[in-house]
């Protein structure tokens, strides 16, 4: 596992949208712009349907993701994380997580999922293994 540098935790907290790469049967990318947020060292997302993204990582657990931050290094280049890691999935929990995340992304008094009873969903609980990009994360 590769620790997370605290702006990068900072950056997977703070409500931008991060490109979640998952791999489909065929090996090409599937990709999916989704909330993110941290449950101590996972990455972790939610999600309701069974969809292409959570069959994609119940067969095959390598994921990758990258979302852009809001500095400028000292070259002139938008800082951006990238993570490398294994995906696990946790079948239930997703509504409790995406109304936290809501907070986050879309103001705190928003109900999410705006439904009554929403299905329990699933969590996608990602392991860094290794971390890069522009920005103080990054490694070399």
């Amino acid at each position: 596992m590769a620790a997370l540098h605290p702006a990068a935790r900072e950056l997977l907290e703070s409500g931008r949208l991060a490109h979640f790469v998952t791999l489909n049967p065929d090996g090409t990318p599937q990709v999916s712009c989704v909330w993110v947020g941290l449950d101590g060292d996972e990455i972790v997302s939610g999600h309701l349907p069974h969809n292409q993204k959570v069959k994609n990582v119940e067969r095959d657990p390598h994921v990758a993701l990258s979302i852009e931050g809001s500095g400028v290094n000292q070259v002139g280049l938008r800082e951006y994380l990238v993570v490398r890691g294994t995906a696990r999935i946790q079948e239930g929990g997703a509504p409790e997580l995406l109304q936290r995340l809501a907070h986050v992304y879309l103001g705190p008094d928003v109900r999410f999922p705006p439904m009554d009873d929403p299905p329990p969903g699933y969590v996608i609980r990602t392991t860094p293994e290794r971390v890069g990009g522009v920005g103080p994360w990054a490694t070399g």
